[in-house]
């Protein structure tokens, strides 16, 4: 269902290209779901500013049913096409990541890594960081999968991308991220990231997905955000010094893939928490007390340990 693709070579002509052989640039693009605009039939607002203006007329008592259709069209787009995907690990990183920052080497040498373990590996579908991720999947020869989202300004998805989806809104994208990836990995990124970092956690967090392996790289970047959570949010009982278990960081590629198999390992076809306690795929787990309680000076350190109880360093056996 899911053929391999090659994807176009970089800056390559066609009718009408300069005589010179230079690549034509690009004319101006918009996604609007599945239909592509360009030129000037480009629309400067988005589905999602039209679905949350409050600025608008009443005239939108009249519309949003119909807007319930389209949320619904997109739910059945992105289920039918994605329901027979192989186990895949969603890998999220910042589109602002040029192909010669050390972050895209990182990136496509994950990629290529999740590849050669079995795993189908979706992106947002986009550049920087995703385009590297999934360049080094379909370099390995894996099934490289990317989720777009319908964005003020132009952003296609990338050459690397074997099969594609683009989304008007962000909630079904989410959805489908979380759906049908059986462990996230987070690259450094921006508020994009953060906000599919948080959202994973909470959902955990509070047993709305079942509980699978959040995976962090590049422990410097990450260090201040996990400190501010440790001795801040945490100290003060926010969350429980055990949220903090959910995260595991390392610097290292094959590391992370290990702990994804790890986890797949010790619950069999279930996504393992913390501790490798999975729950059958569909069944909702008992939530945490996340809310009341003392907090517990525990949280991620480099390489996949955890502090523990008493403040030491304790290996992660428990992922697998």
């Amino acid at each position: 269902m899911y053929p391999n693709s090659e994807p176009p070579p970089v800056g390559a002509t066609g009718p009408g290209d300069p005589a010179d052989g230079a690549p034509r640039p690009r004319p101006p693009e918009k996604h609007r779901g599945p239909v592509v605009l360009r030129r000037s039939q480009v629309e400067t607002s988005t589905t999602d500013q039209r679905l949350l203006d409050s600025h608008d007329s009443a005239d939108w008592l009249h519309t949003d049913p119909w807007r319930v259709l389209r949320i619904q069209s997109e739910f059945v787009e992105g289920f039918g096409l994605l329901a027979e995907l192989p186990r895949a690990v969603t890998v999220f990183g910042s589109a602002r990541v040029a192909r010669s920052d050390p972050h895209y080497a990182v990136a496509r040498r994950l990629g290529a890594a999740l590849a050669g373990a079995g795993y189908a590996v979706i992106t947002g579908g986009g550049p920087g960081a995703m385009e590297a991720v999934n360049r080094g999947v379909t370099e390995a020869g894996g099934l490289s999968v990317g989720l777009g989202i319908e964005l003020p300004f132009e952003q296609r998805l990338n050459d690397w991308v074997d099969v594609g989806i683009s989304f008007r809104y962000f909630f079904v994208r989410k959805t489908m991220f979380v759906k049908y990836g059986e462990a996230f990995v987070i690259l450094p990124g921006g508020f994009g990231t953060l906000d599919e970092l948080f959202e994973a956690l909470t959902l955990v967090q509070t047993g709305k997905v079942t509980q699978f392996p959040v995976v962090l790289i590049d422990t410097e970047y990450w260090s201040g955000l996990l400190g501010w959570l440790r001795d801040t949010v945490a100290a003060r009982g926010r969350i429980r010094g055990s949220d903090l278990d959910m995260l595991t960081v390392t610097d290292d590629v094959e590391e992370a893939v290990a702990i994804i198999q790890a986890s797949h390992r010790g619950a069999g076809t279930s996504r393992a928490g913390a501790g490798g306690q999975g729950t059958p795929r569909g069944a909702i787990p008992t939530p945490p007390d996340a809310l009341d309680g003392p907090a517990e000076p525990s949280g991620p350190t480099e390489r996949g340990g955890s502090a523990g109880r008493n403040g030491s360093a304790e290996p992660r056996a428990g992922r697998g």
